[in-house]
Formats: C-alpha cells, structure tokens, sequence
C-alpha cells in the first residue's frame, strides 16, 4: 500500500498503526504496540488521497467523519506527525499542487477593499459566541500571546503580549494612535489607559465594531477611543504611532508594498509603527490549501523576504525586528483546550462537521508552530534614525 510505504517513511520517531477500509493492518514506523496511536481510514480512496494532497485531504476526511483517530487526541497526532516531517514537504505530489494552487491564487487574488471586506466576513463574522468559546476572557485577544513563564494563564499571557507591543511603540501622552486591523478593540483600550493617547481603530469586520463602539461606551473611553469600518487604504491625517497586530497576513502579497507606502504616508515623520504578523521562517511558498479553503481565504503567511523588499522600496527603516518562537503553539493550544471543552455549545450554534473542522484548524496550526516553518514576527518601523530612543531596546523592557 503506498500510503502505509509512505507513512513508514515519514515516522522516523516513533509511529503509528495504519488500518485502511477494508481492516487491513499496517505497522509504519515503530509504534508503542501496548498502547498504539491507531489511524483508521473509513473510506477506500483515501488511500490514494492521502497520498496525492494531505495537506487538504486529511482534513476534510477527518472533518466529515471519514478518519478515526484512536488512543491520542488529534493535536497529539499531528505533532506526532509534524515533528517526524519537519520543515520538509509530506509528499512530492502535495507540494506540486500547493504549488499550482499558489500560482492561481496569486493570478486571481486580488485583496482589493471589496474582496478584502469579503474574505474578512466569513471569518470574523460568524457569530461572536464562538469567539467566547476559546478567547481569553480579559481582552479577546485573537492573535499570538507572549508567555514570559511556562504555566502563564492566556489571560496573563495575551496582556503580556499588549505591555510588550505598548513598549515598543514608545508612547508619549497625547499622541494620535492608529490600530490597523483592531479586532474587538482590547488593544486599543489598554493603549489609551496606559498612555492616554487618543487611538482610532480600523477594522473590515462590522460585528467587530459594533463590539469595539459599544465596549468603549462601556469603558468610559469612547471620549479618547474611535473606531471605524474602513480599510488600510483609506485612512485619512496622519498618526503618530501606529500598529497592526495579525491582520497583515490578510493583505495578500500584491499589495504589501501598497501597505508599506500607506504607513509612510500617514506616520509623522517622527513616527514609529509596530507590525506583528505570523510569518515563515522559509523562503516564500505556497499557502496551506485547507486554511485558504476553509478558514481565511484570501490569506497568506509571508515570508521575511516578502516584507523586507517592500520596506526597503518604500524608503522605511526597520529599526528592529524580533521573532516569536514557541509562543504561537501555546495560544493555540490554550484556545483548543478550551473549544474542545465548550465543543458542545459550538455544535450547537453550527454543526458537528463545523467543530472538527476548527478543532483542526486550532491543531494543525499549534503544532505547525511547534515543529513546522511558522514564527511570530514583530518589526518596528520608522522614517527617521531619531523616532526611537538611541539605547535601543533598553526602553522596551524598562
């Protein structure tokens, strides 16, 4: 069977027990035969599919019922799985076709404002109960969290995450804020407590305003925060800080350099812009087939190379640069902890093949972080040597 011959070849650590259809056995790699993870395929031509595409073909089976998993949870499974493969492709076959559908992708994928506005809806605007399902209650925080100590709290470990950002912008009393890509609206509140600087937020996504309008009321803070249903394109005036956590991935890269020129057109000449985006630590390639499909279309994971070209075209300085390893995988995992636990309310609110398509979605991309290619990067940008202070990170961790 080509698929066990393949698996055998990818558990160098380790294993599994392979069982196809029709019940037949198989041993690849070198499994814990007492207590083995145990991988069975209820349908006969996964055993070809798995083979050709199981980038999106594992998934959706596994979605719709098609593969059990026995005596591991999938996220155990897949970093199983991950750490054996590594950086390398899983096969031949599925790199060749993540490479074509890269290719249309970037012929067709234009994010201009109405496709971008699209693509933001069937993620973000779904229902905001689901978000309550796994979030963190404090901040409803959807992007990587900063874990200074290895037991830390999501809560504890995502307001981290928005002391960290607030340092690095270097925010003086009065200052006008952007937030591009503001989510519900958390990170624009705890700029404004924590350096009463007057912040607009911009997001694409209606039912995140509506929140973000309405928690300001509720705050007390909508006299110092505003936000607006705009895209990056049309911002108006000028800000003296600005900063853009995990909608970057979203742009698409025909529009990166746009991007780049935006922010230097609308930062003060003293201006510092802080960028925080998922990113490969590869050189460019193609996207995850299942995430395009299925829970961000539109989007893509950028390489450093893709950033820096355009950085560099439009004359911003990148005044520093750090990269996050091995926090992603556990927000990640902290939010599939807690969706699992709550799975039956979100079945409720949409359907079983809904739930085990983000169970995979939070799994997969947990143990991409732990094994794969994905970081976190944080880059500060500026348009004078004199935006940030001479010592250096010195004021970041004061």
């Amino acid at each position: 069977m080509m698929l066990a011959r393949l698996l055998s070849k990818i558990y160098q650590k380790k294993g599994i027990i392979l069982i196809d259809a029709r019940g037949q056995k198989y041993i690849c790699g070198k499994p814990d035969l007492n207590n083995p993870i145990t991988i069975k395929l209820l349908k006969n031509d996964l055993n070809w599919k798995l083979v050709l595409n199981p980038d999106l073909n594992f998934p959706e089976a596994y979605m719709r019922g098609n593969i059990i998993i026995e005596n591991a949870s999938l996220l155990e499974f897949l970093n199983l799985t991950f750490e054996n493969i590594g950086r390398k492709e899983i096969t031949t076959y599925g790199y060749i076709l993540k490479k074509i559908f890269h290719s249309w992708i970037n012929i067709t994928n234009f994010n201009f404002p109405g496709r971008s506005k699209k693509n933001v809806k069937h993620h973000y605007d779904i229902g905001e109960d689901l978000y309550d399902l796994f979030l963190d209650k404090k901040h409803r925080q959807y992007s990587c969290a900063y874990f200074l100590r290895e037991n830390e709290s999501i809560e504890d470990a995502q307001q981290n995450k928005i002391n960290h950002i607030i340092k690095k912008l270097n925010l003086k009393p009065g200052q006008k804020v952007l937030d591009i890509g503001c989510g519900w609206g958390h990170m624009a509140f705890e700029i404004a407590r924590q350096s009463q600087c007057e912040v607009t937020g911009i997001s694409l996504s209606e039912n995140q305003i509506k929140y973000a309008k309405e928690k300001a009321k509720e705050l007390n803070l909508d006299n110092q925060v505003n936000f607006e249903l705009c895209d990056y394109r049309k911002v108006k005036g000028k800000f003296d800080r600005i900063v853009s956590v995990g909608a970057f991935e979203h742009f698409g890269k025909k529009f990166y350099k746009i991007f780049f020129k935006r922010i230097k057109d609308i930062m003060t000449d003293e201006g510092i812009c802080l960028l925080h985006t998922i990113g490969s630590i590869d050189e460019p390639g193609p996207a995850q087939p299942f995430i395009q499909k299925y829970i961000f279309p539109g989007g893509i994971v950028p390489s450093l190379s893709d950033m820096i070209v355009p950085i560099e075209k439009t004359g911003l300085i990148l005044s520093d640069c750090e990269t996050l390893i091995h926090h992603y995988d556990k927000t990640l995992k902290a939010w599939l902890d807690r969706f699992l636990q709550n799975k039956e309310k979100a079945k409720f609110m949409h359907n079983k093949e809904f739930v085990k398509m983000w169970e995979f979605y939070l799994a997969s991309c947990s143990a991409a972080f732990k094994f794969r290619d994905l970081v976190v990067y944080q880059l500060q940008l500026v348009k004078k040597f004199t935006a940030t202070p001479s010592n250096r990170r010195n004021y970041m961790y004061q």
